[in-house]
């Protein structure tokens, strides 16, 4: 049987070593029975036109998750309080398709303290989701929809965005829960039953 192809999306992309980073990740993936699909673009063509190349890579990085079973999805806050918006986007499409979406964030912290760190004094009185979660709800809600929490470093100690210690708890978790339910002939992609 083939292995599920998982998408591996988050701000990992930006690293300078990408690339390398990828790979490691797709090496994570085989080892525990999946087949990694990193969308970079080093295969893209560079254009005059950053229009052009822009929607490129839009179109390539949809076709990639239209071939994908499944998403792990790194919510590492990333430039705010939150995960990489364009991760997000990304997640909202595999919870529209009904695919299982699995995530991890490498932040111990939780969303309402970050929140309040970068909003700051000014604007102490807004009304911030209080539920210790790790992120925002409609995004724990999203990944918590199948069935599935959002891995966090289990020492309590935060790392990185290109830690690749809790990515690989998340990895494990989602190869064992796929390779379970395709086997029992029960699996309901949106349910995670």
């Amino acid at each position: 049987m083939m292995p599920s192809t998982a998408y591996l999306a988050g701000p990992d992309v930006f690293l300078p070593d990408a690339v390398a980073h990828a790979a490691r990740k797709v090496e994570i993936c085989r080892q525990v029975g999946l087949r990694g699909l990193p969308p970079l673009n080093e295969d893209v063509e560079p254009t005059d036109k950053a229009m052009e190349l822009w929607r490129t890579i839009y179109r390539k990085d949809v076709a990639m998750m239209e071939r994908c079973d499944i998403i792990i999805a790194n919510l590492t806050p990333f430039g705010g309080a939150s995960a990489d918006a364009g991760t997000l986007i990304e997640v909202g499409w595999f919870l529209g398709k009904g695919k299982p979406i699995f995530g991890y964030s490498n932040s111990c912290e939780n969303f309402e303290a970050r929140m309040r760190r970068q909003l700051g004094e000014n604007l102490a009185s807004l009304v911030i989701e209080g539920f210790d979660l790790p992120d925002n709800l409609m995004i724990v809600g999203a990944v918590d929809s199948g069935g599935y929490p959002i891995f966090m470093p289990r020492d309590g100690k935060a790392r990185g965005i290109d830690a690749l210690d809790v990515f690989e708890a998340c990895a494990t978790a989602a190869a064992q829960a796929v390779a379970g339910r395709t086997s029992r002939g029960t699996f309901d992609a949106h349910r995670g039953d």
